[in-house]
């Protein structure tokens, strides 16, 4: 089992005798989403911390999503409680990479190639950069990121 489970169990023992309903639902909702990743597939297997991280943060993307959506359609109070469900969701996350931070690593791995980047490239240097973020930036700031320092 990763660290980032082990946390959301206890942090739930810790809700549940608090009786922070808020917090229960989340971390429950959570915790699901986790479990279904395990099960997922031919066989079921216990995910790696980064497998961990990375549905804890897909979770996170989803409850800002529905804000932004609820918030478009004129509905606060729901809006307002996926944003707070996003907020505590990013409490597991590790702390983001700065601009400057992730652009020293697209610098980097673009150094790495013999050539200046092309499109064709592009593929390869996402997922390299992504691997070495470890879960600290999102695929869509990486992407465009890249995208800028293209040929």
């Amino acid at each position: 089992m990763g660290a980032t489970k082990d946390q959301l169990k206890q942090d739930l023992a810790a809700a549940l005798r608090a009786k922070d309903e808020a917090a229960k639902t989340t971390i429950r909702m959570v915790m699901a989403a986790i479990g279904v990743e395990e099960v997922a597939g031919e066989t079921a297997r216990q995910l790696s911390d980064a497998e961990e991280l990375a549905v804890v943060s897909k979770e996170m993307r989803k409850r800002r999503e529905s804000a932004e959506t609820y918030a478009a359609a004129g509905r606060s109070d729901l809006a307002a409680r996926e944003q707070s469900e996003a907020e505590f969701i990013a409490g597991y996350l590790p702390a983001p990479l700065s601009e400057q931070d992730l652009a020293a690593l697209v610098d980097e791995e673009i150094g790495r190639l013999a050539e200046p980047p092309t499109i064709k490239q592009m593929g390869a240097l996402v997922k390299a950069v992504t691997s070495r973020a470890e879960g600290r930036a999102e695929g869509k700031a990486i992407a465009a990121l890249i995208r800028s320092r293209l040929v």
